[in-house]
């Protein structure tokens, strides 16, 4: 246990070089849709002001690697909620601990990186809006202000100063006035929210409109009339075919001739994206410990050899 690393928050947030990660993502996506990943449905325990979820993984060529992660209301911003723990990264071959880092940093960004995914995978050319002024909203807009910082984000949510302060982050965002009337304008929708109840209506939604959908551990984010109306996809078949919380509150009880597409089967080309220009689609992210074990690799291979440029496994396109 003397060699572990113990990296903190700052230190495990810096590891997260942006172009390892999305390439990492993108393996573990596909690994998911393959059926080569390990990993069990996450479980929780719950106590009176949140839960505690443990999710172990192992991915071919990433790692094997366990998040325990607590999700709690968070007092000082009603509505919204904290996520925090650790993730604790392990040789593959024998066992041996080989990190523990902070799991909000890791959670954010790699569910960050699969939303860009969907986006850059099913969305069509236009404004892009991030719903949310909290942490995931935070990564979401940072990630792409790494990834394509010349290109325009709006910012959208229930606090305008909030907003405002997310947007300056972006070196092309800017704050929406309110919610609905940017989403109304949109191409692609990441909403990024601690949601109890929908934060995105159907009539909001014009024809070819892409949803990224990564909150509502609490409930859900979108309303019935987008579900319905969308073609549908996410990270791993559990997403509907289990309840919360390993399953999105949105893909409860959905008719049993409805297809549910996993991303990485989009992404590796076995399977159709988006099939016609006003098709509206959404991804709905539940998160899977296969993308922790991807961020957890890429934050262990970043820390561990510093000067190799050499990417982790290719950097996906510009």
């Amino acid at each position: 246990m003397n060699d572990v690393l113990v990296l903190d928050r700052a230190a495990t947030a810096a590891a997260l070089d942006p172009r390892r990660l999305m390439a990492a993502v993108s393996d573990a996506l596909v690994a998911v849709a393959r059926d080569t990943v390990s990993a069990p449905p996450r479980t929780a325990a719950f106590a009176p002001g949140g839960l505690l979820g443990a999710m172990p993984g192992h991915v071919p060529g990433l790692g094997l690697a366990a998040k325990l992660v607590s999700v709690f209301a968070d007092p000082a911003h009603p509505g919204r909620s904290t996520h925090r723990g650790i993730v604790a990264l392990f040789d593959p071959e024998d066992g041996r601990p080989l990190a523990f880092m902070d799991a909000e940093p890791v959670t954010a960004w790699r569910t960050a990186a699969a939303a860009t995914h969907s986006a850059w995978t099913l969305a069509r050319p236009g404004p892009v809006v991030v719903v949310g002024t909290g942490a995931q909203a935070r990564a979401q807009v940072c990630l792409l202000a790494a990834l394509r910082p010349a290109d325009p984000v709006t910012v959208a949510g229930r606090d305008p100063a909030a907003a405002r302060a997310l947007a300056a982050l972006h070196p092309a965002g800017r704050a929406a006035d309110g919610i609905e009337t940017a989403v109304r304008e949109a191409s692609t929708v990441y909403c990024c929210t601690g949601a109890t109840r929908p934060v995105l209506r159907r009539p909001w939604l014009a024809p070819g409109t892409h949803v990224s959908s990564v909150g509502g551990s609490h409930g859900p984010e979108l309303d019935d009339d987008t579900v319905r109306d969308a073609a549908l996809f996410t990270e791993w078949p559990g997403a509907a075919a289990t309840p919360p919380p390993s399953g999105a509150h949105e893909l409860q009880g959905l008719p049993g001739d409805r297809d549910v597409v996993l991303l990485g089967s989009v992404l590796c080309g076995e399977a159709p994206g988006r099939t016609s220009p006003d098709q509206l689609t959404v991804f709905k992210s539940t998160g899977h410990a296969a993308l922790d074990v991807a961020a957890a690799h890429v934050v262990h291979r970043t820390v561990t050899a510093p000067r190799t440029n050499e990417p982790a496994h290719g950097d996906p396109a510009p």
